[in-house]
């Protein structure tokens, strides 16, 4: 499989606008473990094989456990997850498949516990953000690994 299109290429300035974003994001209230767990949780729905791979990888260079980001997609059934941590992949989900009644009402009351005002707004950029990404790689199918040397991912040891 090879790309449709270097999406990079043909629109460096919004891919530089999007990379500002999402630095942004990871500058933000809400602690790097919980931004990777959306990432993958979010790339696992949307099926963005590159998106999964690159957070997988960064999860473990960050220090993640391998068991942990196995139990992502059953994060409903794990015991690895707090409740914040399971309050954002609930949000994820929700955000991730916006339906015609919006985000449910238990969700937003569950993430209310969890997190400031300010953190949900930090966290729900994070969620659209990855979204973004996940429509570009897949739209274009970017290849999964590609960008490992680009992004420092080959420190992972997961080639």
């Amino acid at each position: 499989m090879s790309q449709r299109i270097d999406y990079a290429k043909q629109a460096p300035e919004l891919v530089r606008k999007m990379m500002d974003l999402s630095a942004a994001v990871k500058n933000g209230s809400i602690e790097q473990n919980t931004l990777t767990l959306v990432d993958i949780r979010a790339s696992q729905l949307n099926g963005c094989a590159f998106c999964l791979d690159m957070h997988v990888k960064e999860a473990r260079i960050h220090g993640e456990r391998d068991l942990r980001v196995h139990h992502v997609a059953i994060w409903r059934e794990s015991l690895l997850f707090n409740a914040r941590e399971r309050a954002a992949l609930a949000w994820t989900e929700a955000v991730t498949r916006l339906g015609e009644g919006g985000v449910p009402d238990a969700v937003y009351a569950e993430v209310r516990e969890a997190f400031s005002e300010k953190e949900i707004v930090d966290l729900n950029f994070a969620v659209m953000t990855i979204n973004a990404w996940n429509r570009l790689a897949i739209a274009f199918q970017a290849v999964p690994g590609s960008a490992d040397k680009l992004y420092g991912l080959e420190k992972a040891n997961l080639a």
